[in-house]
């Protein structure tokens, strides 16, 4: 929210960032759902969780390219959001708090992944990388097939949304 709140209060660079900067912004916090919709077709209302709960371990779909294609989305909405607004300074700031917050996190998943499924984990960490996918890599993400329905995706995927809508909405209100 403190991140949304400043985009939305800070001025825009409305002057020196044309509509190159908004294109691009759409462009990205497109993606950035895209990816997120993908990961969570694949990885179900577990995703949703906030607590210690694990779910299984996701191998599948945008998990065959990086480990962590929710949060991997969720920089590309974020970032894409500062080009919206036209204040494409904040992408990097924004881009290096969600990564910090993001390495607590993983770091504190993986081990309960790996106190969980041991060797599979540790062999699945081996493949996959966790942030940035290695090139040359198969395109095959639908290998293993997703357990859950798009209806169900865009269920889970709904507040997210309608944040990124609202979001929208607020910036178009500002301009």
């Amino acid at each position: 929210m403190p991140v949304a709140v400043a985009l939305l209060l800070l001025p825009s660079g409305a002057a020196r960032f044309g509509r190159s900067f908004i294109v691009a912004g759409v462009a990205m916090t497109a993606a950035g759902e895209l990816v997120r919709l993908f990961s969570v077709h694949h990885i179900g209302v577990i995703s949703r969780t906030r607590s210690d709960r694990l779910g299984p371990l996701i191998t599948t779909g945008p998990f065959r390219i990086v480990r962590n294609p929710l949060y991997v989305g969720n920089l590309l909405v974020w970032v894409g959001f500062a080009f919206t607004a036209r204040v494409p300074w904040a992408a990097p700031v924004i881009a290096a708090l969600l990564l910090m917050e993001y390495h607590l996190i993983v770091r504190w998943e993986e081990s309960r992944l790996e106190e969980r499924y041991g060797s599979v984990y540790r062999n699945y960490v081996a493949r996959v990388p966790r942030w940035l996918p290695r090139w040359p890599h198969t395109m095959d993400v639908t290998r293993g097939g997703a357990a859950f329905s798009w209806r169900e995706s865009f269920f889970s995927e709904r507040g997210t949304l309608l944040a990124i809508a609202a979001g929208y909405l607020l910036l178009w209100l500002k301009a």
